[in-house]
């Protein structure tokens, strides 16, 4: 069945069918781009909800939502479809509101948190009243945050994965991925123990190495300055997802904290190995070592969204002339090429501009250097 198809059975013989009311709590990024996903469309009403009024304004003003309230009972009062897109660590406090109201019967919660065991544990234990809970966690992100960030294409080619238990109703999962049919994004349901010990491997992880790593370079930075001045390129591409919130990423990484001692646990062996390899001056070794990853990554999907965010980046020197920047954003543009970011490096008169362009895909990327090469820019990654 289409999205274009869903049909919850909410007419009546005595008028039209009412609207399919949903309610989003927390309209940044992910929530917004749901609601951009769902609003307009046939038969659905969304609601926005923030504990600030200035919030609850700017999502009208930038027409993400139907309608917007600070009042978390008129929010989900009548709601069929309740999304929680707040932070891992409110999780628990919104399910016990929200569990503690008048829910429409049938009504389905689910959220977007990125660890779903412990939120699937303490939604069995609330025994929620004629509603059901239901894990979810769409793969994709944006290096950009915020309600103004939000784009109904975020979820498009990427997996959204919803968590069900042995308990939970066929008929109010069938409803939950008819919905997140509007996301197109690729459903895929597994156990919420399960999902955490993957996600924990390819997210979790890697944002803590990222993080320990920057850390590492910043402290022989303190002695000298070079490092940084040299920690360009390639090792700022690798380590930018430490850069990632860090009042989020408290709340996942203590959230998943089990999960990932054993990670930790596994990586250090790991190191060991690398460690073993160099005392001993084990150059085949080493060289098995990059062929064996190299082998596995190349067989990592390419076009697909997930957790950590494409990078799409190009340089681009320019001489240092008077709108000169201008005239390649005009280019692009005259080109239809989405641009997302333009950062200027460095632009000095002894020493030609830097651009960095980012884009949100891969084929503006690829569109964009082809442009520019054929205007005559040295463009290179």
């Amino acid at each position: 069945m289409g999205a274009e198809s869903i049909d919850f059975n909410r007419s009546s013989a005595t008028g039209p069918s009412e609207p399919i009311r949903i309610a989003i709590f927390g309209v940044g990024l992910i929530g917004g781009s749901l609601a951009l996903c769902w609003k307009g469309k046939p038969g659905l009403h969304v609601v926005g909800h923030s504990i600030r009024q200035s919030s609850v304004d700017k999502y009208l003003s930038l027409g993400v939502v139907d309608e917007a309230t600070t009042s978390l009972e008129a929010a989900a009062a009548d709601a069929d479809l309740i999304v929680l897109c707040v932070p891992v660590g409110n999780l628990d406090e919104y399910l016990d509101r929200i569990a503690a109201l008048p829910l429409k019967p049938g009504c389905i919660i689910t959220d977007v948190g990125s660890t779903k065991a412990s939120v699937v544990r303490y939604a069995e234990r609330l025994k929620l009243r004629g509603a059901t809970f239901i894990g979810g966690h769409p793969m994709a992100g944006s290096e950009r945050s915020g309600v103004e960030a939000a784009t109904p294409d975020l979820f498009e080619n990427a997996y959204y994965v919803l968590t069900p238990t042995g308990d939970t109703p066929v008929a109010a999962l069938t409803r939950l991925e008819e919905l997140l049919r509007w996301t197109r994004a690729n459903v895929v349901k597994t156990d919420a123990i399960l999902h955490d010990d993957i996600v924990g491997a390819i997210s979790h992880l890697p944002h803590v190495i990222a993080v320990a790593l920057v850390n590492q370079i910043a402290r022989y930075n303190e002695t000298n300055g070079l490092y940084r001045s040299l920690a360009a390129g390639g090792f700022r591409d690798i380590t930018r997802i430490a850069s990632s919130d860090p009042f989020i990423w408290r709340d996942i990484l203590l959230n998943n904290r089990n999960v990932l001692l054993k990670l930790l646990g596994d990586w250090r062996g790991e190191i060991e190995r690398f460690e073993q390899l160099l005392r001993e001056e084990d150059g085949e070794g080493i060289e098995s070592r990059f062929r064996q990853a190299g082998e596995f990554r190349s067989h990592l999907p390419e076009r697909r969204k997930g957790m950590i965010t494409s990078l799409h980046e190009c340089y681009v020197d320019v001489p240092d002339q008077p709108g000169i920047v201008g005239r390649i954003a005009t280019e692009l543009g005259q080109a239809r090429i989405n641009l997302s970011n333009l950062h200027i490096i460095e632009s000095r008169e002894d020493v030609p501009g830097v651009l960095r362009l980012s884009f949100r895909h891969a084929e503006d990327l690829e569109r964009a250097v082809a442009l520019l090469q054929s205007l005559q820019y040295s463009v290179y990654f």
